[in-house]
């Protein structure tokens, strides 16, 4: 599935001026998360030119431009607007001629405009678009941030996910997402999840009803989005399978190609799941840094070394 952000939202998100937009900004779509400086292509050299890329000009640009005669650089600044690009962005808060305005608004290319550097604007661009290009996944579940780790608690409806979520929420930690947890893969190793617009803050607790997070225990409670650290999985207790008691051997679960470590916790009557998911978070802080108990304890036995 193709996903594509707007230039509306792209503008607002980014503090863009523009210049010259043809049309409404909200049906403009943005599909690739890659920028360009066009260098090569205003040089002359338009071999391999992806035109799907939102274009930078910088001063380096600018500078180039000023050293061509005026009919060459009509010439180029033409053929950069005639290849239908997404939008072109001039940074650094520069003064342009009225003769790139009139090319942009020929063309029907947006032309916008950052008070950024050049290199700082486009770290901003990717990192904003590779959030919402994303590969992603809607999984049900509940998101928390514990300790500063990112929990995805999956299982079975019914299981107790949600009222675990509220014990940890009154524990001083923040509530993500209940009951969807989009899923976006950002990078070959980070996934970040975050709660669908409309849902955002609410959870279901049975017997209850919907509680607003946000207005009941306070802007503290709850967070936008958060790097999935580990998943959790609850499940009802079954007296036929073995549970891990060391965690010495540790499990994955692959989301989006990529491998989180995931726990199995029994639930049944008189476990405290709260503090057990707590303890669970600085255990898989503690193995991240090279600290792992199973194995400190196996070695004071003898039995590893």
């Amino acid at each position: 599935m193709k996903f594509f952000v707007t230039l509306e939202k792209f503008i607002a998100q980014l503090n863009l001026e523009i210049l010259s937009v043809p049309g409404e900004t909200d049906k403009i779509q943005i599909t690739s998360t890659e920028v360009n400086r066009p260098g090569l292509l205003i040089s002359g050299f338009s071999e391999n030119f992806d035109p799907g890329r939102i274009q930078i000009l910088g001063k380096m640009e600018f500078s180039y431009f000023d050293s061509l005669e005026h009919d060459v650089k009509m010439a180029r600044i033409n053929d950069l607007f005639r290849r239908n690009v997404p939008a072109v962005i001039i940074t650094r808060n520069m003064l342009i001629s009225s003769e790139i305005v009139e090319a942009a608004k020929k063309h029907k290319v947006p032309l916008l405009r950052t008070t950024e550097e050049t290199s700082t604007f486009m770290a901003e661009a990717i990192s904003f678009l590779n959030t919402e290009l994303a590969q992603r996944v809607t999984r049900h579940g509940v998101l928390v941030e514990v300790y500063g780790e990112g929990v995805l608690i999956m299982g079975d409806s019914g299981v107790g996910k949600s009222e675990t979520a509220i014990e940890l929420v009154k524990r001083g930690h923040r509530l993500i997402a209940d009951d969807a947890v989009e899923i976006r893969r950002i990078s070959n190793k980070t996934l970040i999840g975050q709660s669908p617009e409309n849902i955002q803050h609410f959870i279901e607790l049975r017997g209850v009803g919907i509680i607003n997070i946000a207005r009941t225990y306070g802007a503290g409670a709850v967070k936008q989005s958060q790097v999935i650290d580990m998943v959790i999985e609850l499940e009802h207790w079954r007296e036929d399978k073995n549970y891990s008691t060391t965690g010495l051997n540790e499990e994955y679960t692959n989301i989006l190609g990529i491998s989180v470590t995931k726990s199995v916790i029994p639930v049944r009557p008189g476990r405290n799941l709260s503090i057990i998911i707590e303890t669970a978070a600085i255990a898989n802080r503690q193995k991240k840094m090279g600290y792992n108990a199973a194995r400190e304890l196996l070695e004071k036995l003898g039995i590893q070394e």
